[in-house]
């Protein structure tokens, strides 16, 4: 079975943090390349964009999921939908899943049954505890208790948008 490397992370990245954490990301994947590992991330903008572009430049292959119900894909937020085309066009696999992607407990539930497939995480985490729309805390914790590697990832000067603060 291939091993499989996942990530998450804080959706409120800055730009700036993500250019940097695709940097990172791409030198920490090529590690996993050589040994034959794949990489898994669920479809959206931001942080998924970064890990996915890192493992394609890489060499590591890349799994993308996208929601589902009743077997067919399902509508990404338009928001999601430009990130969702990239990731695909990076992705040697695509994994449907039955979520709701405009529910944050079913989002969260889906990134917990993906956990369970892979033996390693990249959290991007600055350490802050779980809140009504970021989950990231959960996800490291729920990946500990399970008995899968966490590799937190925070380097100097990473940072989160302020509320109300947009993409750019």
């Amino acid at each position: 079975m291939l091993e499989v490397i996942a990530v998450v992370g804080h959706p409120d990245l800055t730009a700036p943090t993500l250019a940097m954490l695709e940097e990172e990301l791409r030198r920490r994947l090529a590690e996993f390349a050589r040994t034959g590992r794949a990489g898994l991330v669920r479809a959206g903008q931001g942080l998924p964009v970064a890990f996915g572009r890192a493992a394609r430049a890489a060499g590591l292959a890349l799994v993308t999921v996208l929601p589902s119900r009743n077997g067919v894909p399902d509508v990404l937020e338009s928001s999601d939908r430009t990130a969702a085309g990239e990731l695909l066009l990076l992705s040697e696999q695509v994994r449907l899943l039955e979520y709701d992607p405009s529910d944050r407990g079913s989002c969260v539930g889906a990134d917990e049954s993906l956990l369970r497939s892979c033996a390693r995480l990249l959290a991007v985490w600055d350490g802050s505890p779980t809140d009504g729309r970021d989950a990231t805390a959960h996800l490291v914790a729920f990946a500990r208790s399970s008995g899968i590697a966490v590799e937190v990832l925070w380097p100097d000067g990473a940072g989160r948008m302020t509320p109300g603060e947009e993409r750019a």
